[in-house]
């Protein structure tokens, strides 16, 4: 049974703390301690990278869960973050828009993963067996293609290559264009809450319903290519926050799509704050890849999903 009234309100405020409770920690903590121009000149724009890449990738997992009627659907495992990180080194080996590059390669990452499993998409059948393995072996064939992008990068440009594998906001720039991103994102996605239900119900439901269904298809991938690139132009490739953000809400309660919508968003913001905070300051000085700590927490809970999905 999904939440209502008191405790829903309930779930939200404590989520809108618990981003502010990170954010306010996260511009405190540090090695150099609570100084001025440290804060100002290096944590905030890594914060406002952080809550925006983390909101676009919580919603984009989202988007995908309701296109694909899948909950292990995520843009890191099934290929749209390696397809926009391929995208994004081919735009940095040639000098175009690293934006631009990762946007069409999250975009074709996401038209492939589409056009393979249509037809398990249109079975009766349950398809998350053959979703889940397809969209593997397309993040596994952009991972081989970055390593190959990145084997010919010349040495001048190679420190920035790895930025795009690894998963780092160490120099993320962007973040109040991925928070705007973010905010229109959840917006629409909550105006379209009705149509995005009845699509949950299966494609044929929603048609005699009177949904355009091929057409909220369409725009649901472009919607999450788009937030995938720009989250991986900013940052890299950081996994498992659109797998972990909405599957946590569902856990608790939050069932309808326009709650899961701006919930995700906070809650993808706070999870990759507080990702980076621990990144930074758990082996300080030195600092982990965001990315690898996010794949610590993710891949145990799509093992566990994996496994209920079984039973």
């Amino acid at each position: 049974m999904g939440l209502t009234g008191t405790r829903l309100t309930a779930l939200a405020l404590a989520l809108l703390a618990l981003l502010g409770a990170a954010g306010a920690a996260a511009l405190l903590l540090g090695v150099a301690g609570v100084d001025a121009e440290m804060i100002i000149v290096l944590r905030a724009p890594r914060v406002a990278a952080a809550v925006g890449v983390g909101a676009l990738l919580a919603l984009a997992g989202l988007a995908l869960q309701v296109l694909l009627r899948n909950p292990l659907a995520d843009p890191y495992v099934l290929g749209s973050s390696g397809g926009a990180s391929v995208g994004g080194l081919l735009a940095l080996m040639v000098g175009a828009s690293l934006w631009l590059g990762a946007a069409l390669g999250a975009l074709a990452a996401g038209v492939a993963l589409l056009t393979l499993t249509r037809a398990a998409l249109a079975s009766s059948d349950d398809a998350s067996p053959r979703l889940v393995l397809t969209g593997a072996m397309l993040a596994a064939l952009c991972g081989a293609a970055a390593t190959l992008l990145l084997a010919l990068t010349p040495d001048q440009q190679l420190r920035g290559a790895v930025f795009w594998l690894v998963g780092d906001l160490s120099g993320a720039r962007g973040g109040l264009a991925c928070i705007g991103a973010a905010v229109l994102f959840a917006a629409w996605l909550t105006r379209q809450h009705v149509a995005i239900d009845r699509l949950l119900l299966g494609s044929e439901v929603a048609s005699l319903l009177g949904e355009p269904v091929r057409r909220l298809r369409l725009l649901l991938l472009i919607a999450a290519s788009l937030a995938t690139g720009m989250a991986v132009a900013s940052a890299g490739a950081i996994g498992f926050v659109g797998l972990v953000v909405p599957q946590a809400l569902r856990l608790v309660g939050v069932q309808g799509s326009r709650d899961l919508a701006w919930m995700s968003a906070v809650g993808g913001a706070a999870l990759l704050v507080l990702a980076d905070l621990l990144a930074r300051t758990v082996v300080a000085p030195l600092e982990l890849p965001v990315g690898a700590v996010m794949a610590l927490l993710g891949a145990p809970l799509f093992i566990m999903v994996l496994h209920q999905d079984a039973r």
